[in-house]
């Protein structure tokens, strides 16, 4: 049974658990205020038992409207000195159990009430102590409504605490919330950089691909031109709309990555697919690829991609040179494309793509340089160091 019952006991809040407490602390105060009442005041036994409600059961109130509590057990207590006279040998106007509830409720008032009703809850109460205790007929009582004072002034102080507890917490959960919108827009743009990077890439090798197949392939229709041709717009439109997505997801919304990160070693593969695209690449590696950390890897795989990627787009046909230099420290990587003779195709422009390799180059303290050289190609070089 007892088993059973512990179940049962943990889904209970605290508030119930506070309930039930005070409805046992009611009917023990009860018990007692019941049979010494004829003890302490002359009282028929008739009227035994309602005038110990009024003395131990205001105190139920004491979560739920102390204020009502407190009124109910002042008035009782006020008619209580009036109307019923106190034992012989007794100076107290009302029980004991009624002196302690009304504290009680006047220490609840000024922890849950307004500040105005704590001020009237206060007066009234010391004005009721000091016209019906024992020595006011002498001078007025001033030891009441300091003790009172000091009651209602520490829970007071006791709610400001509380309440500014609350108000960090609320505070601290919002600073935790800013900080996750925060990272989760660091997050998009990082993906928003990835997307570019590898669907750009790709997409432009399509393009590419459509584009030299006439050259490439010998006696081919006109037919097949024409499908070739179609092939290749249809790629850059989507290559289009790939791009005007980005900003959505530069702005809001997650995605987790699970795929495995490229790493330098991987660029020589990255190369070699693109010559098989079509793109004429040569490349060299001077040093070990494997060497060069992961972080840092990953921005030489996507510098060189990008690049790769941008040579497709505006100089479809110059040759391209990649070079990758492993030195003690240092990353080196040199992407140069010389001129084309077939312009680059119109709207080709306008995307992410130096900007990004800006960006994670800047990430591991490295510098990029992208621009036009003399002999009218454009040539990207970024140096990378490695702690």
């Amino acid at each position: 049974m007892t088993a059973q019952l512990r179940p049962a006991a943990r889904r209970i809040d605290g508030r119930t658990w506070f309930d039930l407490a005070t409805v046992l602390v009611a009917l023990i105060l009860y018990s007692i205020a019941w049979p010494t009442l004829f003890v302490t005041h002359e009282v028929p036994a008739a009227l035994a038992p309602l005038i110990s409600a009024f003395a131990a059961f205001p105190i139920l109130f004491v979560r739920t409207n102390p204020a009502l509590g407190w009124a109910i057990s002042a008035g009782s207590a006020l008619l209580i000195a009036l109307g019923v006279a106190p034992s012989a040998g007794n100076d107290l106007p009302f029980q004991v159990v009624h002196v302690i509830v009304l504290f009680v409720l006047l220490f609840a008032v000024a922890v849950r009430a307004s500040v105005p009703i704590v001020v009237v809850t206060w007066a009234a109460t010391s004005m009721l102590f000091a016209t019906t205790m024992p020595g006011s007929a002498d001078g007025p009582l001033w030891g009441w409504p300091i003790g009172f004072g000091a009651l209602a002034l520490f829970g007071y102080l006791l709610r400001t605490v509380v309440a500014s507890r609350r108000q960090l917490e609320h505070q601290e959960e919002a600073t935790e919330l800013e900080r996750a919108r925060r990272a989760i827009l660091e997050e998009k743009a990082r993906i928003a950089r990835d997307l570019h990077d590898v669907v750009a890439h790709h997409m432009s090798m399509v393009v590419v691909q459509a584009q030299t197949a006439p050259y490439r392939i010998t006696d081919l229709d006109p037919a097949a031109r024409t499908e070739f041709d179609s092939i290749g717009a249809t790629a850059r439109t989507a290559l289009n709309e790939i791009r005007g997505l980005l900003g959505v997801l530069r702005s809001d919304g997650q995605l987790p990555e699970h795929a495995p990160q490229p790493r330098a070693a991987d660029v020589p593969d990255l190369c070699a697919s693109a010559a098989r695209a079509g793109l004429p690449v040569e490349w060299t590696v001077d040093g070990e690829l494997s060497s060069v950390p992961e972080t840092t890897g990953l921005v030489v795989y996507r510098v060189v991609q990008e690049s790769m990627a941008n040579c497709a787009r505006h100089a479809p046909g110059a040759p391209v040179r990649v070079e990758v230099v492993v030195a003690t420290g240092l990353v080196t990587v040199r992407v140069h494309n010389g001129a084309s003779a077939t312009p680059g195709r119109p709207g080709a422009g306008g995307g992410h793509g130096i900007d990004g390799m800006r960006t994670r180059v800047a990430a591991v303290g490295g510098e990029l340089r992208a621009a036009p050289d003399s002999t009218g190609g454009f040539e990207v070089s970024a140096k990378l160091p490695t702690p």
